[in-house]
């Protein structure tokens, strides 16, 4: 079993039990799933963009990405509907608590001049969204066979209700928020 499962199970829900006063384990707040998505206007012009993003994020997340095609074409960008801008993934259970993980223990605190990720990124159901702007930050990337810094947005969907049962959760987790 993943560690961060464990602590959930044994640590984190009992005290959101007593914080919330919930009358059963069901109504407690989990994490369900978390999205990883790179989005790649530069796939455009540069199909080779694409293939290294997704062998990153395959690397990063242990599952191979689906790739997000446009929906509509925008002229301006020369883009047409049906065209490759980017690679996401769903992770799950086991694979999402591993990536939550090592997100949280190994990566975060690899940032430069990292001061905590910001406590307004929650949209008001109890869904947590992080952007980051390298994905060199993960153990999994080897620095020399990067051809070009890319970004990726991590939403991390929780059952919670409220914003605030949300960041109590990942506080718990060990979600490093800034300090006002």
């Amino acid at each position: 079993m993943a560690r961060l499962k464990e602590k959930y199970n044994t640590e984190i829900v009992p005290q959101l039990m007593a914080k919330f006063s919930y009358s059963s384990v069901m109504q407690v707040p989990r994490v369900q799933k978390v999205v990883i998505n790179m989005g790649l206007g530069e796939a455009i012009q540069n199909v080779k963009i694409l293939e290294s993003a997704q062998k990153e994020l395959g690397d990063i997340t242990g599952q191979k990405p689906v790739v997000t095609k446009a929906r509509k074409a925008i002229a301006n960008f020369k883009l047409r509907e049906g065209m490759p801008i980017g690679c996401k993934v769903t992770l799950r259970s086991h694979r999402m608590y591993e990536f939550l993980d090592r997100l949280l223990n190994l990566s975060l605190p690899r940032i430069r001049d990292f001061k905590g990720v910001s406590v307004k990124a929650f949209d008001g159901r109890g869904n947590y969204a992080l952007g980051i702007r390298e994905q060199i930050i993960f153990p999994e990337i080897e620095y020399d066979k990067i051809d070009k810094i890319k970004g990726m947005n991590i939403v991390i969907n929780t059952s919670a209700r409220t914003d605030e049962e949300a960041r109590a959760l990942l506080e718990m987790m060990g979600m490093p928020f800034e300090k006002n």
